[in-house]
């Protein structure tokens, strides 16, 4: 089938921040604009108490039995009014940042059938292409922002949507989520999103392979032969080459040193009393899902339940593709950057010398630039930086899945459609490899559900990655530290050996930050969910997110403090 462009008048603006309900239908009546008059209202109201407080409003900031002679009580009213002069001139400065552009590929106007955009969940036809009043509810929903347009959206099974409203949520602390911007995700039919592809069904297939066998395993060798000569990849290259130590690796410096999985998940720790060791529960080799159309249909309409994963009885360290994946498939979603906390902590890691009891003569930090004030940022952050990717996941760009994706490359590969995809994914080895395995070009999932039933890009898991490893950056004294006894595990994966390989001296404790990242986001692709772009941009963002939470704390310490300094992902400095 070929895919009709939309006409001109079906054309919607890239970006869809919630509008007033329209009694109109189509999608170009869809008001893009409220939300920033709600915000431009929310300052003209916050401007008008700033002036009311300017005129005699500050004394009903003291208590009720205060009177002129009660210093105690005069102390009080003092502090409430920096109080809120502190959050005012927060909010004064957040607002002058603006609010940023935020463009979409283009893939929802370019094609009726909204083909290249997530819609698991609502009812498809016989080819998994969405009912269009369906995918229009869906539209109503985001666009109006209303409680009751969601609950108007058409499902096709019993599995619901997972949180859109999280998009329109406001906090209190840094810039609002609608103040921080991804670039566009690959569109469709684009060479990045077929070398995406092509790397996504390398992922599927070479789950079962000890990432320490790369190197000498032919399949991984075809992997890296196939994205080498991918113009439009954007992995880590050594020499212009993909090779076994780049392969499904992050895009920093550090990514590429030493074993592939950070010594942040395998060094043991301690939580308290409780010592860790980091061997999990993983999933048995072997078994994939939603390899055949009826399966693949049923996940794409939501119509659960979907069973469950086999489970190894063995605990293991993390070894292969299967095990990063089963990983991320329950993890608490700072979990992995508390245990590097805890292990930073247990081990008397320096403090950023940016911290001001590092030089205090008498005193030491706690609740203010020590563990439990460190301690209580992993969750705090997290939070913020979901509802920043949330709003982008549904409020911008809506991205499809790799699941959904594999669909399109099914269809035409057995020319039942003619999608516009890249002749890079359809001329693949590994779609070809796929094929031979299990009989159709659909993309092989690591979990009997698939994918999570809200859009790609960007992904959620590694939003708190780039959030809580700028965190841990930030506190700790990370730069330039080299990892100390580096490991990596045994092919079994039921001992630590000692890494010496003989780039373990460049080992640093950023470095091993930055891989830890890539080792939640990447993982997410190991299991067939997301793409590259989805773990990177997102990285950016959760970075951004915590910055812009330090920049607000900040004023608010007593301490002497000049800002805390960190190297970012891009390999820039900076200090906050």
């Amino acid at each position: 089938m070929n895919d009709t462009p939309l006409s001109d008048g079906d054309t919607q603006n890239s970006s869809v921040a919630p509008a007033k309900k329209s009694q109109q239908t189509d999608d170009d009546s869809l008001d893009s604009r409220s939300r920033r008059a709600f915000l431009g209202k929310v300052g003209g109201l916050t401007a008008a108490g700033w002036t009311a407080s300017a005129i005699g409003l500050t004394p009903l900031l003291a208590p009720p039995e205060a009177n002129a002679q009660d210093e105690p009580a005069h102390g009080a009213n003092e502090r409430l009014a920096h109080a809120f002069s502190l959050r005012r001139e927060a909010a004064l400065r957040d607002r002058e940042s603006g609010l940023p552009a935020h463009p979409a590929n283009g893939d929802e106007s370019r094609y009726r059938s909204r083909i290249g955009n997530f819609s698991k969940g609502l009812p498809h036809n016989s080819l998994g292409e969405v009912d269009p009043h369906a995918y229009r509810s869906l539209l109503e929903a985001v666009h109006s922002g209303q409680p009751e347009d969601f609950e108007n959206i058409l499902l096709g099974g019993d599995v619901k949507l997972v949180n859109p409203q999280a998009g329109l949520a406001f906090d209190m602390e840094g810039l609002d989520s609608h103040q921080f911007a991804e670039s566009p995700s690959p569109a469709v039919a684009s060479a990045q999103r077929a070398a995406e592809a092509v790397e996504i069904y390398w992922h599927a297939l070479l789950r079962d392979v000890n990432f320490t066998d790369y190197a000498t395993n032919a399949t991984a060798l075809q992997a890296c032969a196939e994205l080498s000569s991918l113009g439009a990849f954007t992995g880590p290259r050594q020499s212009g080459r993909v090779t076994p130590q780049t392969l499904f690796r992050g895009f920093t410096a550090g990514d590429v040193v030493g074993p592939y999985i950070s010594q942040f998940l395998l060094q043991p720790l301690n939580f308290g009393a409780l010592p860790l060791t980091q061997q999990f529960t993983t999933y048995l080799p072997g078994i994939d899902y939603l390899t055949d159309t009826a399966s693949w249909m049923a996940v794409r309409n939501g119509q659960g339940p979907f069973g469950s994963n086999s489970k190894d009885s063995v605990l293991r360290y993390l070894r292969d593709g299967r095990d990063a994946a089963a990983w991320v498939h329950v993890d608490a979603l700072f979990q992995a950057y508390f245990h590097a906390l805890l292990w930073l902590l247990g081990n008397s890691v320096p403090f950023n010398v940016g911290n001001p009891y590092d030089t205090s003569r008498t005193q030491a930090g706690f609740g203010t630039f020590g563990g439990p004030h460190i301690i209580a940022l992993m969750p705090e952050v997290s939070s913020r930086a979901l509802k920043a990717q949330w709003f982008q996941k549904w409020y911008v760009h809506r991205a499809l899945r790799p699941e959904e994706f594999g669909g399109l490359v099914h269809w035409t590969k057995t020319g039942a459609a003619d999608y516009p995809l890249h002749a890079d994914i359809l001329h693949s080895q590994a779609v070809a490899e796929v094929f031979s395995r299990h009989g159709t070009y659909l993309l092989p999932q690591a979990y009997p559900e698939g994918c999570p039933q809200h859009p790609a890009y960007g992904s959620g898991h590694s939003t708190v990655a780039g959030a809580c490893v700028t965190m841990l950056k930030a506190f700790f004294n990370t730069d330039n530290v080299v990892f100390p006894n580096p490991v990596e595990p045994s092919a079994d994966g039921l001992a630590l050996l000692p890494y010496t390989g003989a780039d373990a001296g460049q080992m640093t404790l950023t470095g091993e930050l930055h891989k830890l990242a890539a080792n939640i986001g990447i993982g997410r692709d190991h299991a067939g969910i997301h793409w590259r772009s989805d773990y990177k941009e997102a990285v950016l963002l959760g970075e951004a997110v915590a910055i812009s939470v330090l920049r607000d704390q900040r004023n608010c310490y007593n301490e002497a403090f000049q800002g805390l300094t960190f190297t970012r992902f891009g390999g820039t400095s900076i200090t906050v």
